[in-house]
């Protein structure tokens, strides 16, 4: 499929109710005041900071760190948050443990830390970007859900810390290591596991940890064979990429983009509703959307960014003509998008940020912020722009149509990690240490 000029189709007919995600009960303040965040992308999957948030836009090692604790192994996860509480995961280097902390998120004091699972010869990872802890958790009143792909999954009771469940049978060679995150919807744990050898979604009872449903992916993999190597195949047939959810007039989708496809499932049952297959893999960039289109990144090898027209009666694989446009300048392989407005911010994972219009895919402007890579997702505060490179910088810019920077900021240590906040603060994780910036 390439760009496709046909004229945008109208939703009065099929006036479309359009919400973010199921989780929208987790905007509600928190006992302190403060606003949850509950998943990697916040309460609404996208990165968007709870209304009304008030964040610096400069900091230091010494200007508006209201605490600084060392987080020991390595681990990529993004801090999740509730109420009073901060949960991360992390992992000695080698893989042999995984790990759960939890910290109190006005003092940063470790509250809880509990080794979960132990493992005796983990596979390697194959590259240096990845982790045995880069799967982030997911949290409710009640339960922390954290998860390391295959090595395991766990349900923990945050008031009395005991472990209520774990899971350790579900198989998949990640060959680059796991990063797909746990999601929630309604009584359901869905999880993702694109590895080199198995291709699926497990979705889990989040009261037992039974599975409810479990859905193979039906990747087309044109001339990928399963006994290819695992540098050319394995590469191909893995993703890293975590789920959202879009919910209209008569129809609940989960899309979950996978390697060279992504897909619309039913989140109840898993049963596949549309799908649409591109050339790239490995693809992590998550998705996020409008009333208009959904905004899909297609991963490595010629990463383009795809905008398709929202279409409730969208069944089967999906024609040319759903393909709103695509853009395939600069776009990014690691780093989920934000969109303010009808502006879709992408950054590549040179530095290079590009600012879209969300309509015709056209760039407005693009500028390279630094020259150190980033990994880190895009943060949207109001009309402001929060972005880290693996070096330990921060960057703040002001939405429009042309770059307006408002701060720049330097810690000690880089940042792989996407950022979290309450609305009072910023919760960046650095490749040593925790830190809550306020004001």
């Amino acid at each position: 499929m390439g760009r496709v000029a046909a004229s945008e189709p109208t939703l009065d007919s099929q006036p479309v109710k359009f919400f973010r995600s199921v989780l929208l009960a987790a905007l509600l303040a928190s006992p302190a005041g403060a606003a949850n965040w509950p998943d990697f992308r916040g309460p609404t999957l996208d990165g968007q900071a709870p209304a009304g948030a008030k964040l610096p836009t400069t900091w230091s090692e010494t200007s508006h760190v209201s605490w600084k604790t060392a987080i020991p192994g390595k681990g990529w996860c993004t801090p999740v948050i509730w109420g009073d509480q901060v949960w991360l995961t992390t992992a000695t280097p080698d893989g042999k443990q995984q790990s759960v902390y939890c910290l109190d998120r006005l003092t940063g004091k470790v509250l809880h830390e509990q080794l979960l699972f132990e493992n005796a010869t983990p596979a390697e990872l194959g590259n240096d970007r990845n982790t045995y802890a880069s799967p982030s958790p997911v949290i409710e009143e009640g339960r922390v859900y954290v998860h390391f792909g295959s090595y395991g999954t766990a349900c923990l009771d945050t008031k009395t810390f005991a472990t209520l469940w774990t899971r350790r049978d579900l198989p998949c060679d990640h060959y680059r290591g796991p990063a797909s995150s746990p999601v929630l919807f309604g009584d359901l744990l869905i999880l993702t596991f694109d590895g080199a050898d198995h291709q699926y979604l497990e979705a889990l009872s989040k009261e037992t940890g039974k599975t409810v449903w479990h859905r193979q992916r039906g990747t087309n993999y044109g001339d990928l064979t399963a006994a290819g190597t695992p540098e050319r195949d394995g590469d191909m047939r893995k993703a890293f990429n975590t789920p959202v959810f879009l919910k209209g007039e008569g129809f609940t989708w989960m899309i979950s983009p996978g390697a060279k496809a992504a897909w619309a499932y039913d989140p109840l049952t898993g049963n596949e509703i549309w799908s649409v297959h591109w050339k790239e893999h490995s693809t992590a960039s998550r998705t996020v959307f409008d009333k208009e289109r959904i905004y899909l990144n297609t991963g490595y090898g010629k990463s383009q960014l795809w905008a398709l027209r929202l279409d409730p009666q969208a069944k089967g694989e999906l024609a040319e003509s759903h393909v709103a446009w695509t853009n395939t300048k600069r776009m990014p392989n690691r780093c989920s998008p934000v969109l303010i407005g009808k502006h879709l911010y992408a950054l590549s994972d040179q530095g290079v940020l590009s600012c879209l219009d969300t309509a015709t895919g056209t760039e407005l402007w693009a500028e390279r912020l630094s020259e150190i890579p980033f990994s880190a997702s895009i943060l949207a505060v109001g009309d402001l722009i929060y972005l880290f490179d693996e070096g330990g910088k921060g960057i703040v810019l002001r939405d429009g149509e042309s770059l307006n920077r408002v701060g720049e900021s330097q810690l000690d240590a880089g940042l792989f990690a996407s950022p979290a906040t309450d609305g009072e603060a910023l919760y960046l994780r650095t490749t040593t240490h925790l830190y809550r910036i306020a004001e």
